[in-house]
């Protein structure tokens, strides 16, 4: 018996174990945090939030009458929540602790007639109003903070809207002076903005369109009533707005095409225009910062597969605004939220779909409450309440001493994240941004670069660079004088050379024929003549350019300043030797193939002389701007890379003008046989590819015989 009790308890003792283990998963598996790198890829974080494990249902609530289709949720400077419970054609006030104060269902209007709210899908709450979209009756409706009615603000009129334009007002915001914005469903020209009175004062912020090229085309034969109603077709409509302490207007819509966001997320564009959120002020103005990674717009990785194979651009349906300048958006497709600093940076994303603690069926609606968000779900007709952790108090504090300007703050607050999370990226720009706010420019560098932030590199970089050239400015002076007199000196020798080998009669020594060179690139049609018929190249002067251009893309691939190579990757020398021979001698190969069949006068040996002599301006142009990309910032980067280009377009007119002076061609015929050699090049590539996959085959095929005779004896 002692035995059996014994092996009974050990096996309880197992079995709970075994359930502590699973609710332990499950519970760590509800959702993911996470932040994007500057390459696109996840990076797993602490939870910022934490979901609460009472999920506030309507019985939580208090309510006799369950919820249905709750479209929006907000809540007011003491705490307090408010839902717009559309399918009961109410408003339910709630108190902080999420128990029911008052309902906003019927009234008396102000002509004394019981009124009442038909499916109201937006509320807004000032110091001491109560704002109603009141969807089904196409109008605004205004209460005090106890829910006795204020007054009715009915559709606005103006010759700006269609003849087809129906107000249906969806979402509403209120700033300091009592100003209405409101967003109308089936209002294409943009956000109404209106008086406290209700008197129209105009529209702000109109969406883009978008137009196929079809459609473009069409509209050119289209009447103007035509053009009016396609207009109303494809413009995109608001979904939502929200509006900060500073009265900034935040803005959403789900109607861009997703095409247009996804090419916008891509290239990391920073103009709103195809956003699916937006930041505008009271003029209609977008100013929101796009200083981040990637644009704040949802998500980045928009082609993976979620569990539930969902794709494509986020689907944003709301916005909230947080502690200090912080703000989150809600993607009604993942179920998930993402929120943002002031400068657009992704401070963290969670959520998924699913029915465990944390996980939304429906997201609908997301606002603060203190330090606590919370989410509306309109499948679940719930609240769920995310509190927000040790680690998003930290983040929180960090962004709090930058706004404060206390540099030595945000700096200790930044590395207490790091210490949590050493993925952020954001909390080393924010530590670099301290530093160099700071004045300690040459120490922020090592944390910009943790996060590959080159836009903050550089102005770090450039702070340096002006302190060192106040410092040392006679040494600058001197060194250009010095570079300068180089030059002059070198090209004054090299001409001396070039004169005394023209005129000597003499064997050309191999120092003049590498001096050639340099009279060639700046005499192509004279040059490449005398290289043929006078001898004054040579192949072993042209082995040595090969091998100085080699050298050349050498060094740029392991010489180049931090912002022309940030994730400062190299190609070794190997790949820089086929990526010079490979092209230079498939190009001289095709071209005397060809030329041989059309009356070319060029050897093998004149074209390859020819061909290597052109290479000349590449290291001659790469080598210093290799140099110059260690001191310049990124407003000089597009000169630097414009020499590069220019290195590779002298190339290509030197190997045009060398062919055709080689084989003494017309130009037009010359630019004919060019265009038959890059033919000629595919040709070849495919016949090596070719013989190669044959050969590959061979091998195989012998191979297998060999091991079958092997295995048989």
């Amino acid at each position: 018996m002692k035995t059996s009790a014994k092996i009974l308890c050990g096996l309880f003792v197992i079995i709970m174990l075994a359930s502590c283990v699973i609710m332990g998963v499950s519970a760590s598996s509800a959702y993911q945090t996470y932040t994007y790198s500057i390459s696109g890829y996840a990076l797993y974080s602490p939870d910022a939030y934490t979901a609460d494990p009472t999920i506030i249902t309507s019985k939580y609530m208090g309510l006799t009458t369950e919820l249905n289709n709750p479209s929006d949720l907000v809540t007011d400077d003491k705490g307090n929540v408010y839902i717009a419970d559309a399918g009961n054609n109410r408003i339910v006030c709630l108190n902080r602790y999420y128990k029911q104060n008052f309902i906003i269902n019927s009234f008396v209007n102000d002509k004394g007639v019981k009124d009442s709210l038909s499916a109201p899908q937006g509320v807004f709450i000032t110091k001491d109003r109560i704002w109603v979209c009141d969807t089904g009756k196409g109008r605004i409706v205004v209460f005090d903070r106890n829910g006795e009615f204020v007054k009715i603000i009915e559709a606005p009129t103006s010759n700006l809207f269609g003849d087809n334009s129906l107000y249906k007002p969806v979402a509403i915001a209120v700033d300091q002076y009592n100003r209405l914005f409101v967003v109308s469903s089936g209002t294409y020209q943009g956000i109404i903005v209106m008086t406290e009175n209700g008197e129209f004062t105009g529209f702000i912020g109109a969406q883009a369109t978008t137009l196929t090229a079809w459609e473009i085309i069409w509209r050119r034969f289209q009447n103007d009533d035509q053009k009016a109603q396609q207009e109303e077709n494809v413009s995109t409509e608001f979904n939502n707005i929200t509006i900060d302490a500073d009265g900034f207007i935040y803005v959403t819509t789900s109607g861009i095409d997703a095409a247009s966001v996804e090419s916008a997320i891509t290239s990391k564009s920073t103009d709103g225009k195809y956003m699916p959120v937006k930041m505008l002020n009271t003029n209609g103005d977008e100013i929101m910062r796009r200083n981040g990674f990637w644009p704040p717009a949802g998500e980045v990785d928009f082609s993976s597969l979620t569990k539930d194979d969902i794709t494509g651009a986020s689907t944003i349906t709301d916005v909230a605004v947080g502690p200090e300048g912080t703000w989150s958006i809600i993607d009604e497709k993942r179920q998930r939220i993402y929120t943002y600093d002031s400068n657009g940076n992704l401070l963290f994303a969670f959520g998924d779909k699913g029915t465990m603690i944390g996980n939304l069926e429906g997201i609908e609606a997301i606002t603060y409450q203190d330090d606590k968000m919370l989410v509306l779900d309109k499948t679940t007709k719930s609240i769920t309440v995310f509190n927000r952790t040790d680690y998003g108090d930290i983040l929180i504090s960090a962004i709090a001493a930058e706004n404060d300007r206390d540099f030595t703050l945000a700096i200790n607050q930044w590395t207490e994240v790091l210490k949590r999370n050493s993925n952020f990226d954001a909390a080393y720009v924010g530590i670099g941004q301290a530093m160099y706010l700071n004045g300690e420019y040459e120490e922020s560098l090592e944390y910009f670069e943790a996060a590959y932030d080159t836009e903050n590199w550089s102005k770090s970089f450039q702070e340096i660079r002006r302190i060192w050239m106040a410092d040392y400015f006679l040494v600058l002076i001197l060194i250009i004088v010095a570079i300068i007199a180089a030059f002059i000196i070198c090209s004054k020798f090299i001409n001396k050379v070039n004169k005394k080998a023209t005129t000597s009669g003499k064997k050309k020594t191999f120092g003049e024929e590498l001096a050639y060179g340099f009279y060639v690139i700046l005499h192509p049609f004279d040059g490449f003549w005398d290289l043929k018929h006078e001898k004054r190249g040579s192949v072993r002067a042209s082995i040595v350019f090969i091998a100085v251009t080699i050298l050349a893309f050498f060094y740029q691939s392991i010489g180049q300043g931090y912002l022309m190579n940030p994730e400062g990757t190299y190609a070794s020398i190997w790949v820089q030797v086929i990526g010079v021979l490979v092209p230079l001698f498939l190009f001289i190969i095709s071209n005397w193939c060809l030329t041989t069949l059309f009356e070319g006068e060029g050897s093998f040996k004149d074209i390859f002389i020819a061909c290597s002599y052109s290479l000349v301006p590449v290291p001659l142009l790469l080598i210093p701007v290799t140099l110059l990309s260690n001191v310049c910032t990124n407003a000089e980067i597009d000169i630097i890379g414009f020499i590069s280009t220019l290195s590779f377009i002298w190339l290509g007119i030197l190997i045009v003008f060398g062919t055709q002076v080689t084989h003494d061609y017309t130009m037009g015929k010359n630019i004919i046989t060019i265009a038959g050699t890059l033919v000629g090049m595919v040709f070849i590539m495919f016949l090596a590819l070719l013989f190669s996959t044959l050969v590959g085959k061979m091998v195989s095929l012998i191979t297998n015989i060999i091991t079958e005779i092997r295995y048989r004896i």
